[in-house]
C-alpha cells in the first residue's frame, strides 16, 4: 500500500509500505479520507517523543471495510483502542484506560495510508447519505464534544450559558459547533490569525474576534499555550469553568490565585469516551453540527506539502483532509 510516512523532524515521504494487517477481532479498512490533526503537526515538528520516526501518522479517518462479513460497510473510525475490562473502561471512561493505544502511535500505525486495521468496537457505521470525508471529522469533533459536555456538566445552573473559545482551528471551531448543538447560543471564538478569522466569519458563520473582551461563564482553551491559559484564567467568570483541550505547551499561564479566590473550575480534557464518539457521529449524521464544509482537500501524495504550508501559517481552513488513491 502507499502511505505518507513521517521520517524525522519536518520530513515526510510518500512511498510503498507493507499492507496493514488486521489482528484477531479487527477489520481492514480502505481509507477514504483522513484529516491532519494538531498532534500530527506536533510529531512532524519533533515535539512528541511518543511518535518516533519512521511512523505512519494520522488518526482522523473514515473508509470502507475490505473483506470479511462486513466487506463494503462504510465506517468512521474511533482511533482510541482500549482494553474494555479495566475500571475506566467498564465505567464508560475509556479515554482514561491505562493501557489505551491510538493509531498513529506505536505499536499501531496510523491512517495516512491506503489501508488501516481497527477493532470491530472502534467502528461506527456511516449512512449512505453522509460523505466519508465528513464522517472522518467525527474524531476531532468528538474531542470538542467531550470538552463541551464536561464544561456544561460543571457549570452552575445559575450561570448564563455563554462561552468563549480560544483558538479557531479545527478543535476550537468544533467546540463552538458542539456547544451550539448542546444549547449554547452565545459563543465567541478568539482567533488572532486574520485569514482564519475571516474564514470563520464568512464561511462558518461564527462570531470570531481577534481578541475577546470581558468575562465568560465557559472558556474553552483549544490551543493550550501559556498565553492562552493566562487569557482563560483572566476571562473566566467568577464561578465559571475552563475546559482545557489544547496541548500546545506543557506549563505556565494559569492564574491560580484568581482561580482559587473566584472558585473557577479547571477541567483537563483528553479525547473522548466511546459514547461521546458515537454521539458525535450521530450528530454529524443528523446534521446537528452544520454543513461541515470547512476543510481543504488534498491528495495524500501532497501531504508533505500540506504539512509545510500548515507550518508556515499559510492555511486559512481549520482542517486539511487528505485523500488516498483508490
Amino acid at each position: 500500500m502507499k502511505a505518507l510516512v513521517y521520517d524525522g523532524v519536518e520530513q515526510m515521504g510518500y512511498r510503498e509500505v507493507p499492507d496493514a494487517e488486521p489482528r484477531d477481532g479487527e477489520h481492514l479498512i480502505r481509507v477514504s479520507a483522513v484529516g491532519i490533526c494538531g498532534s500530527d503537526m506536533h510529531a512532524y515538528l519533533g515535539h512528541d517523543n511518543r511518535r518516533p520516526a519512521p511512523l505512519i501518522l494520522g488518526h482522523e479517518a473514515a473508509g470502507v471495510i475490505v473483506g470479511g462479513p462486513r466487506s463494503g460497510d462504510r465506517v468512521t473510525i474511533n482511533p482510541l483502542v482500549t482494553c474494555g475490562t479495566c475500571q475506566a473502561c467498564t465505567s464508560g471512561r475509556e479515554n482514561l484506560c491505562p493501557t489505551r493505544q491510538i493509531i498513529s502511535m506505536p505499536p499501531r500505525e496510523g491512517a495516512f495510508a491506503q489501508l488501516v486495521a481497527m477493532p470491530e468496537q472502534n467502528l461506527v457505521t456511516a449512512p449512505e447519505d453522509t460523505p466519508l470525508d465528513k464522517a472522518a471529522l467525527a474524531e476531532p469533533l468528538a474531542v470538542s464534544w467531550h470538552a463541551a459536555r464536561l464544561a456544561l456538566e460543571a457549570l452552575h445552573p445559575s450561570q448564563d450559558r455563554r462561552a468563549l473559545v480560544i483558538g479557531g482551528g479545527a478543535i476550537g471551531l468544533a467546540a463552538a459547533l458542539a456547544l451550539k448543538a448542546m444549547g449554547v447560543d452565545e459563543i465567541t471564538i478568539a482567533e488572532p490569525n486574520d485569514a482564519r478569522r475571516v474564514f470563520l466569519q464568512d464561511t462558518c458563520g461564527q462570531n470570531a474576534v481577534a481578541q475577546a473582551e470581558g468575562t465568560f461563564p465557559i472558556v474553552i482553551d483549544a490551543v493550550g499555550y501559556a498565553a492562552t491559559r493566562a487569557a482563560a484564567s483572566a476571562m473566566a467568570e467568577p464561578g465559571g469553568v475552563i475546559a482545557h483541550v489544547g496541548l500546545g505547551e506543557d506549563t505556565g499561564g494559569l492564574d491560580i490565585r484568581r482561580m482559587t479566590l473566584q472558585e473557577i473550575t479547571f477541567i483537563g480534557t483528553y479525547t473522548y469516551t466511546a459514547q461521546d464518539f458515537r454521539d458525535t457521529a450521530q450528530a454529524i449524521f443528523d446534521g446537528r453540527l452544520g454543513p461541515l464544509d470547512w476543510f481543504q482537500k488534498r491528495n495524500l501524495s501532497e501531504g508533505f506539502t500540506a504539512f509545510q504550508e500548515l507550518r508556515a501559517g499559510q492555511v486559512a481552513h481549520p482542517k486539511i483532509m487528505l485523500y488516498p488513491d483508490p
